[in-house]
């Protein structure tokens, strides 16, 4: 690991999949007993120095969990976290009583607590930029451009990045990127599969906006169309491991990121039986960054295309 503070944060978003098709025990991670002891997360933090954390999104936080990822990290390791679905997805939160709601109603004390857990990763050093995940049925009404002004604003002093999927955010760019200038929040560039409601983004179009804006923010879902809305279970929308040259425009983004000297978070979300750590670990061997921690030998079995780009000295 390095101590310092990296320009570039490459990473995945959550580290711990244990179960299902999909899981990353005996591919990422080697068995239990085989680790010494070890944990997933100081294992992962060995490896990357970031992660985007998603469970989150479905439960509260508090300062006694926040403390030990905290104390099972090192001082540089940096914590991206999102928002809870309350704050971004009212029909999955109270769906019994807001069924039809397409917009959060604004809560000062939930924020405030949730912002309270983080003091411990805050205080360490090692809290990242927050992450508002919007769905894509949030669209760019009146109502939605007040609720995001005044959660922009609600969390002006920390970093914001916003992933908007309506094209509405994007056919209305000018306002958005306004909006988002006005608290420094960055507007989320993603990849996932395209339908005809999806927004409107390019990596070239985000390099020029980025020479006007202090720092970016990229999320890779995937590209699994076939089943991102028909799925036995939800891990299979994530089904998918990016070709290299499916990833070059990416690390296009984090280059010039770099050269212009612009902070830039990228994760790779599409987790499903450690593609996203295979993927995270070709940027940033591309990048000139290669993870230089091992790795088990049933990951490169999983991902013999990585031979050279990571190392297993044998182990596992």
């Amino acid at each position: 690991m390095a101590e310092r503070d990296p320009l570039i944060q490459i990473g995945t978003s959550g580290w711990h999949y244990p179960q299902g098709r999909g899981a990353w025990t005996r591919i990422v991670y080697p068995p239990p007993k085989a680790r010494g002891g070890v944990d997933e997360l100081t294992w992962y933090a060995d490896r990357f120095r970031t992660v985007e954390v998603n469970a989150s999104f479905y439960r509260d936080l508090d300062q006694g969990i926040t403390a030990k990822w905290a104390a099972r990290t090192p001082p540089a390791f940096e914590f991206a976290i999102k928002l809870h679905q309350q704050f971004t997805h009212p029909r999955m939160h109270a769906p019994s009583t807001r069924e039809l709601a397409p917009v959060p109603e604004p809560s000062p004390e939930a924020l405030a607590h949730a912002m309270d857990a983080l003091a411990p990763l805050r205080e360490s050093g090692r809290l990242g930029p927050l992450l508002a995940q919007f769905p894509p049925s949030f669209q760019a009404t009146p109502e939605a451009l007040a609720y995001l002004a005044w959660l922009t604003d609600a969390l002006r002093g920390t970093p914001l990045a916003v992933e908007l999927r309506h094209r509405t955010w994007s056919d209305a760019r000018r306002e958005t990127l306004a909006l988002l200038d006005a608290a420094g929040a960055a507007w989320v560039l993603i990849d996932e599969p395209k339908f005809a409601s999806s927004v409107w983004q390019s990596p070239g179009v985000y390099v020029e906006e980025l020479r006007q804006r202090p720092w970016a923010y990229v999320r890779m879902h995937g590209r699994n169309a076939a089943q991102w809305w028909d799925h036995e279970a939800t891990e299979d929308r994530y089904n998918y491991l990016y070709a290299p040259d499916e990833l070059e425009p990416f690390v296009d983004v984090a280059a010039a990121a770099a050269a212009l000297g612009k902070k830039l978070y990228l994760y790779t979300n599409n987790h499903f039986a450690g593609n996203a750590v295979a993927n995270a670990a070709q940027v940033r061997a591309r990048l000139g960054d290669p993870v230089t921690a091992s790795f088990p030998r049933t990951f490169l079995e999983r991902f013999p295309h990585l031979e050279g780009v990571v190392r297993t000295d044998g182990l596992f």
